[in-house]
């Protein structure tokens, strides 16, 4: 398995898709490095010479953010908007979800497992 950026990459898929198993690079952005490498994209990874693979490395570390220190941005920015106390940020200390979305039903992948409150017990008459 090739390793780029710090990250094994699968070697038995054409390199536009390998190169999107690591955190940040997505289609975009994985063409766009191989475009800037002259790499063909439908290379497979195992066939990547090691200057090729090298080239890939040094455009990944000058111009995208990735892995560890993405990761650890995206934290960062979540804190920032915890303590500031804000209303996103208080979504998130809660677990609800943050973009606006509705909790009345259909938020069960925030929220969790349904917590059931036992209902008023009617009275016949």
């Amino acid at each position: 398995m090739p390793r780029i950026a710090g990250v094994d990459i699968p070697d038995n898929k054409p390199i536009r898709y390998a190169l999107r198993y690591i955190y940040g690079i997505g289609p975009k952005f994985a063409d766009d490095i191989l475009a800037e490498a002259a790499i063909d994209p439908t290379k497979r990874a195992r066939d990547l010479s090691g200057e090729e693979a090298s080239r890939i490395n040094s455009i990944i570390d000058s111009s995208y953010l990735v892995e560890g220190t993405l990761r650890r941005q995206v934290s960062q920015n979540i804190q920032r908007l915890r303590d500031i106390r804000c209303y996103r940020g208080e979504r998130h200390r809660r677990g609800l979800p943050v973009r606006g979305q509705r909790t009345r039903t259909n938020a069960r992948t925030r929220k969790g497992r349904k917590k059931t409150v036992a209902g008023k017990k009617s009275v016949k008459a």
